[in-house]
C-alpha cells in the first residue's frame, strides 16, 4: 500500500524573545544533530513548537512527517526527528553525569560482547570516561589501549551490521514516493543532501542514505576527539616557541634558523619528527615514537660531530624542509606512493651525516681511511648511506623494524639512489638524461630518479630562497671552505676551488654558482615536475598543488599545459642582481688596492 506523508510549510519565530529570532540556538542545534553524540537535542529530540512571523521577515521552514518521522529542512540544514520514541532517545543520547563517570569501572573482563546493543553504550560511557582522563592525566597507557581496542570493535560490529541492514531496507528518502511531495522539493532534497538527482525509481545500490551518514559524521567526528588526544600524549611533545616557528614549514624561504635557536639546537629532531608524522609515516610504517626519537637524537649528534660551519644539523632540517615544500606544494606526494614519500623524507633527513666538513677531492687527495673504504667514489655520500643505515641496526634507533623484507629492500633502494645522487660529480649527467628524456613525445619519468633529482636540487637551493637565509648560507659555506684550505695548507696540497681564504672572490663565484648550476637545475627540475604533474591535473588544480594560472597565449597553443609555481625564479633574480652590484663594487675596491700598491716606494735594503 503506498505510503503518504504531509508538507506543512511554516514560518515562526524559533523561540525568539522579545520578538527576535534566536538564529543561534537554531544554528547550535543543528551543530550538535551532525556532531555532538551526546549533547544537545540530537537526532532524537522532539520538534519545537513553531509560531508564525509577519511576511516580511518570515523564514521558511519545511516539515515532512512520515511513519513517525519528521524531516525539518531549514536554512539549509536537515534535521531527522523520530516523534514516537523521542524521550527515550533524547534521555539515551544524554550526556552522562559525572557521578555515572566517577563510578565507572574501566575493567575489560566483564564487558557485553561487541555486536549487542548495549555495547554501544558501554562504549560511549569509556570514551567520553576516557577523555575527561587524558586531560587529568589520570590514566595509565595500557587501561587506554584496552578500553580503545574493546571502542574500535564496537564501531566495526556496528558498521558491519548497519551495512548489512542497508542492504535489504530502504533508507527514509527513499520511502517518500513521488505523490507524497512535489517534485521540485524531492528533487532539491536529492540533489542538495544526496550525491545524485532524485529518480521515480532507484536502484538499492543508489538509495541516498541519511542514516549511515549521520552515524558516520558522528563517530568519524567522536573518534577523531579521541585519536587527536592520544596522538597528543603518546607523541613527542614539541616547545611552544617551535611549535611558532613550524606554522611557517610550508612557505619556500622557511628559516631555519629560526628553527634552529627555537628548538635550542635541535632543528633536525623536531622539523624531522613534524614531517614524518604530518605525512603518516608513523602510522602508516608503525614507527614507534620513542624509537623515531632516538634515531632523530643520534642523527642530530652525527651532523654536529664536527662541528661544521655548514655541513651541519642545520642544512640537514633545510634541505628536509624544502624537499616537503617540493613534495606538498606541488602535489608530487599525490605521485609517490606512501613507501617512497617515506624514503625521500628519511634520505634528505641522512643525505650529509657525519659529514666531515671536507670535500670528496679532499679526502681523495689526501688519502683518507674513507676514500680507501670507498675507492675514491662518491666517497662521503657512501659514507653518509652507510652511517645511517648502521644506525638504524640498533634497536633503539630502527625506525624499519616494521617493514616487511620486500618494503625494506624498496626503500634502501631508494635512499641508496637518492643520497648518491647528491654527489655534484654526477650533476651535469643527472640533468643532461633529464634533459633528453622530457625532449621525448610520451616521457616516462622513473620515480627514483626524478626523487633522486629533487633531492640535488634541494641540496644545492641556498641561492633560490630569500637573500638574508641565503646570504648566510653562504658565509658559513665559505667558512668551511676556507677551513679546508687551511687544512691543504698544512698538509702541503694544491688549494681546491673557493678554498683559499685570500684569493676568493666571493660575489663572482656565487654568480657563476647561481648561473651555471642552480639556475638550470631548478629549471630542468620545474619541467619534470610539470610533465609528471601535468596528467594528475587534466581535470583541474589537485587539492595539494599551487598550480599557478597560464596566460592566454600560453593558453591558446598550450591549452592543457599545466605549471606549477616557481618562487625560486624571483630569488634567483634579485640574489644574483645584488651579488652583481657587490660584484662591481669589490672590483672598484680591488682596482683602487692596485693603485695604491703601484704607487707606494720599493723599500730600500739596508
Amino acid at each position: 500500500m503506498m505510503r503518504r506523508g504531509k508538507v506543512l510549510l511554516e514560518s515562526s519565530r524559533q523561540g525568539s524573545v522579545d520578538g527576535k529570532p534566536n538564529v543561534a540556538n537554531d544554528k547550535e542545534l543543528v551543530h550538535k544533530c551532525h556532531s555532538d553524540p551526546g549533547g544537545g537535542r540530537a537526532l532524537g529530540a522532539a520538534p519545537r513548537t513553531h509560531r508564525h512571523r509577519s511576511a516580511s521577515g518570515a523564514t521558511r521552514k519545511c516539515v515532512l512527517t512520515l511513519d513517525g518521522y519528521s524531516y525539518v529542512i531549514e536554512q539549509g540544514a536537515l534535521t531527522i526527528v523520530r516523534r514516537s520514541s523521542s524521550r527515550s532517545k533524547a534521555e539515551s543520547c544524554s550526556t552522562p553525569t559525572d557521578e555515572q563517570l566517577d563510578s565507572l569501572d574501566l575493567d575489560t573482563e566483564h564487558l557485553p560482547a561487541v555486536d549487542t546493543p548495549d555495547a554501544c553504550d558501554k562504549a560511549a560511557l569509556r570514551l567520553r570516561y576516557l577523555l575527561r582522563q587524558l586531560n587529568r592525566g589520570e590514566i595509565s597507557a595500557e587501561t587506554l589501549q584496552k578500553n580503545l581496542q574493546y571502542a574500535a570493535k564496537v564501531l566495526e560490529a556496528v558498521y558491519i551490521d548497519e551495512t548489512k541492514r542497508l542492504a535489504d531496507e530502504d533508507d527514509e528518502l527513499s520511502e517518500v514516493q513521488p505523490d507524497a511531495v512535489p517534485p521540485e522539493v524531492r528533487e532539491w532534497l536529492a540533489s542538495t543532501f544526496t550525491r545524485q538527482l532524485a529518480t521515480a525509481k532507484r536502484k538499492s545500490d543508489e538509495k541516498p542514505k541519511f542514516r549511515s551518514v549521520a552515524h558516520a559524521i558522528r563517530a568519524g567526528i567522536f573518534v577523531d576527539r579521541i585519536y587527536r588526544r592520544v596522538t597528543s600524549t603518546a607523541l613527542m611533545q614539541f616547545p611552544q616557541d617551535v611549535i611558532r616557528v613550524l606554522k611557517t614549514l610550508d612557505e619556500w624561504s622557511f628559516d631555519v634558523f629560526a628553527l634552529h635557536e627555537a628548538s635550542s639546537g635541535a632543528p633536525v629532531k623536531y622539523l624531522g619528527y613534524e614531517l614524518l608524522n604530518r605525512y603518516g609515516m608513523i602510522h602508516k610504517f608503525k614507527v614507534p615514537p620513542t624509537i623515531l626519537e632516538n634515531f632523530l637524537g643520534r642523527i642530530e649528534d652525527g651532523y654536529c660531530k664536527f662541528n661544521n660551519p655548514y655541513h651541519n644539523n642545520l642544512h640537514a632540517a633545510d634541505v628536509a624542509q624544502t624537499v616537503h615544500y617540493m613534495l606538498c606544494q606541488t602535489g608530487l606526494m599525490n605521485w609517490l606512493s606512501d613507501l617512497e614519500i617515506f624514503a625521500t623524507l628519511v634520505a634528505a633527513v641522512v643525505h650529509d651525516f657525519e659529514h666531515t666538513g671536507t670535500t670528496n677531492n679532499f679526502h681523495v687527495m689526501s688519502g683518507s681511511d674513507t676514500a680507501l673504504l670507498y675507492n675514491d667514489r662518491a666517497v662521503l655520500e657512501n659514507h653518509h648511506i652507510s652511517a645511517a643505515f648502521r644506525l638504524m641496526r640498533d634497536e633503539e634507533c630502527n625506525i624499519l623494524q616494521n617493514l616487511s623484507r620486500e618494503e625494506f629492500r624498496e626503500f634502501r633502494t631508494l635512499v641508496i639512489d637518492m643520497v648518491l645522487a647528491t654527489d655534484m660529480s654526477f650533476h651535469f649527467q643527472q640533468l643532461k638524461n633529464m634533459r633528453s628524456l622530457l625532449t621525448l613525445a610520451e616521457p616516462t619519468v622513473d620515480k627514483s630518479k626524478a626523487a633522486s633529482l629533487i633531492l640535488h636540487c634541494c641540496d644545492i637551493s641556498h641561492p633560490a630562497k630569500r637573500w638574508d637565509l641565503h646570504h648566510r648560507w653562504t658565509m658559513s659555506l665559505l667558512d668551511e671552505f676556507f677551513l679546508q684550505g687551511d687544512k691543504e695548507r698544512d698538509l702541503g696540497l694544491p688549494f681546491s676551488p673557493l678554498c683559499d681564504r685570500n684569493n676568493t672572490l666571493v660575489a663572482e663565484s656565487q654568480i657563476g654558482f647561481i648561473e651555471f648550476i642552480v639556475e638550470p637545475s631548478m629549471g630542468v627540475c620545474a619541467d619534470m615536475l610539470e610533465c609528471i604533474l601535468g596528467p594528475l591535473h587534466s581535470g583541474g588544480k589537485g587539492p595539494n598543488s599551487s598550480a599557478e594560472p597560464i596566460n592566454e597565449e600560453s593558453a591558446a597553443s598550450e591549452p592543457s599545459k599545466f605549471k606549477i609555481r616557481k618562487p625560486w625564479v624571483a630569488c634567483l633574480s634579485d640574489n644574483k642582481k645584488i651579488w652583481k652590484e657587490q660584484a662591481a663594487k669589490d672590483a672598484e675596491a680591488r682596482a683602487k688596492q692596485e693603485e695604491e700598491n703601484n704607487i707606494v716606494p720599493p723599500t730600500t735594503e739596508e
